[in-house]
């Protein structure tokens, strides 16, 4: 599928990374291994952000590049759950009004076939853990945002409360992060396979989700969205719902894990 004139290119961002393009259009680019400083203790941060630990990134992976749009999900899915579909653009607007199990569905009928290839290797879809989805968003940075600066340059970057005209917008229009991935701050929320737990008191260290313990009906989701304000879009911001919930700020990025 060719790229869509209105997305943004990032291609100077990821010359240096292998990318790929899936058959239903999405674009991922190779996240390499890695140590950074999971969490927040400044900045006003609230306490399940906290504390702060030294996570370890030692397996690659590849992380979509934008969310999941409406059109990559009716493609697959065969049906278009999300609030926002008016105008010729919708299909480029993020999929969103979407359970954690309703994601799960959609990953399997990716991976339908048990594996796929790309790039000679074989792999396999999912969502990210919450380890992977911060590593790729704070992109070596380690400012509360993936970009120098406050709250101020947000618009630059990302769709929130103070200028997304109350809807979510297309995908790729904002600046990508210095790793050459758009949309971490804002647009829609998106869901990580981790259970929800109250801070990080014996998080794992290394890239696993967290599935022990915690809340069993309750998961992770990251960014914040279109309605939010900046504050819930910083790269260590956490949020949670029962895996059954739906909103229109809600969505997916996916990941593709080489096997």
């Amino acid at each position: 599928m060719a790229r869509h004139s209105a997305l943004r290119s990032s291609d100077s961002m990821t010359a240096d990374r292998p990318t790929f393009t899936t058959a239903t259009g999405g674009q991922f680019v190779l996240i390499e291994p890695g140590t950074f400083a999971m969490g927040c203790d400044s900045h006003g941060a609230s306490p399940c952000e906290s504390p702060i630990r030294e996570v370890e990134i030692s397996e690659p992976y590849f992380i979509a590049m934008r969310p999941v749009t409406q059109a990559e999900w009716v493609l697959t899915m065969k049906n278009n759950p999300s609030k926002f579909t008016a105008g010729l653009e919708s299909g480029l607007r993020p999929v969103e009004s979407i359970s954690w199990f309703e994601c799960i569905e959609y990953i399997a009928n990716l991976n339908e076939n048990g594996v796929s290839e790309y790039l000679g290797i074989d792999g396999r879809f999912r969502l990210p853990s919450e380890a992977e989805w911060e590593y790729a968003a704070r992109a070596g940075t380690s400012s509360p945002w993936s970009f120098e600066g406050s709250d101020r340059n947000l618009s630059e970057h990302g769709w929130h409360a103070g200028n997304s005209a109350a809807t979510t917008q297309m995908v790729g229009q904002k600046s990508a992060n210095p790793w050459g991935i758009f949309d971490f701050h804002g647009l829609v929320r998106e869901w990580c396979l981790d259970l929800w737990h109250d801070d990080y008191l014996g998080a794992p260290t290394d890239q696993s989700p967290w599935l022990e313990g915690g809340i069993s009906n309750l998961r992770v989701h990251r960014g914040g969205s279109w309605f939010h304000e900046s504050f819930s879009t910083r790269s260590s911001a956490r949020s949670k719902s029962s895996a059954t919930h739906t909103s229109d700020g809600l969505g997916l990025r996916l990941v593709w894990a080489p096997i």
